[in-house]
Parts: structure tokens; sequence; C-alpha cells
């Protein structure tokens, strides 16, 4: 696995470990327990990498909010708005990773 989280990555190797997990259940213990490892790490890059995006989320939730604040308190429209559109990006990203 990649040293950056992937949930497409994570979901690759969670299959594929389920798969070998399946076939060794068949063939050979040592090809089940390797299934099942590659399926443990593939669940939780899954995880790290929601936990990595619910992150980036709030950070610029956070930065938002304070760019949008200081627009309108300073009269700057056009940084209050781009405030607002990065504050709205942030609660995306953090329903997504709820989401997931």
């Amino acid at each position: 696995m990649s040293s950056d989280p992937s949930k497409t990555g994570g979901q690759y190797h969670a299959t594929k470990g389920s798969m070998k997990e399946g076939a060794g259940k068949i063939f050979s213990e040592n090809l089940k327990h390797s299934g099942q490892q590659e399926q443990q790490e593939g669940h939780a890059e899954v995880q790290a990498a929601r936990g990595q995006g619910y992150a980036e989320g709030t950070k610029d939730r956070a930065g938002g909010m304070k760019d949008s604040t200081l627009g309108a308190v300073t009269g700057d429209s056009a940084q209050q708005a781009q405030g607002q559109a990065r504050r709205d990006k942030g609660n995306a990203q953090q329903d997504i990773n709820r989401a997931l």
C-alpha cells in the first residue's frame, strides 16, 4: 500500500483479501491467513483515508469561516463569498467522509 491512504486502494485490498481468504479455505491455510490480513489492512486503509478526508474538510471549514467572518467585518464581499464557498466545501468533505 502507498504511504497516502486511499479509499479505492483500501477497498481493492479488502476485496482481494476476501477472495484470497475464500480460496485459502479450499486450498491453503496460509493463503487463508494472508487473505484475512490483506482484507484487514484494506479496511484500515479505507478508515485512514476517511479520517484524512474528514480532517481536510475541518481545515477548509474553519478557514472558510475565518475568511467569511473577516470579509463581513471589513465589508469585503468577495472575501466573504470566497470564505463561504470554502466553508461549504469543507462541510461537503465532512459529509462525504462521514457517510462512507
